[in-house]
């Protein structure tokens, strides 16, 4: 997949941020410990090789860190092993249980982590002192009938960016970053500006493309949405239409 993308890169206008996920998932027949050595030991590794010889761009790197699946143990000798090839950290964390994860990443230099549906306060004050952008994901929550949200209110008032992202996967098949932006003023209170911010700005901090792409700027990418309505709030007003 990584190939595919160094290929769609080359041919498409758009800037494409990769993203090594061998972790985001246990193989069969695998327990999550021989899952992190395989990923230590051998696939990146090979990323490194592949880089190295112009096969693929990657940039981040990801694990779903979480109960049952890639632990706290485990995610964080990933993490560090990524660290060392030069990868940037933007890993799932917090989503269906607490086990601390802002805090490791935090600790690790993370540049994003996504979900924190049950992030702690410890967490996000970790997260804000060491500029670690939250990724909220709405839609994951709407789909999931998740009881526990995101808590954007409290991530702002700890100073901490706050990023939005679609989660476009099988389990929330969502293309619409506008009605991304309206969940998030519904669901998780964010004023419209906080969610224009969010999805912009912040969107493109939590990639590292913010001295780039992400505003209206000289010397910036001139990615912009010419609107036909009475102000920008509609974006989000107007939902899906």
């Amino acid at each position: 997949m990584l190939r595919v993308l160094k290929r769609a890169a080359q041919r498409h206008p758009v800037a494409i941020s990769a993203t090594y996920c061998g972790a985001h998932s246990v193989p069969a027949g695998m327990t999550a410990a021989d899952a992190t050595d395989a990923v230590v030991g051998q696939h990146l590794p090979a990323i490194v090789a592949a880089k190295q010889a112009g096969e693929i761009d990657v940039d981040n790197i990801d694990v779903f860190c979480e109960k049952g699946v890639y632990e706290i143990a485990d995610t964080e000798r990933i993490l560090a092993a990524g660290k060392a090839t030069g990868l940037a950290l933007n890993f799932h964390g917090e989503e269906l249980n607490y086990l601390g994860s802002a805090q490791m990443g935090a600790a690790l230099g993370a540049r994003a982590i996504s979900h924190l549906e049950h992030v702690s306060d410890e967490g996000i004050a970790a997260m804000a002192s060491r500029g670690v952008v939250a990724v909220l994901l709405p839609t994951t929550a709407h789909v999931l009938r998740l009881p526990t949200l995101p808590t954007a209110r409290a991530i702002a008032a700890a100073g901490g960016a706050i990023a939005l992202g679609s989660d476009f996967n099988p389990n929330a098949h969502c293309l619409s970053m506008p009605y991304v932006m309206h969940l998030a003023c519904v669901l998780l209170r964010m004023t419209p500006r906080e969610a224009l911010v969010a999805a912009t700005i912040n969107a493109a901090a939590s990639i590292g493309r913010a001295d780039t792409h992400g505003s209206l700027e000289p010397g910036k990418a001139a990615n912009m949405v010419l609107l036909a309505a009475p102000t920008w709030e509609h974006v989000l007003y107007q939902m899906v239409d």
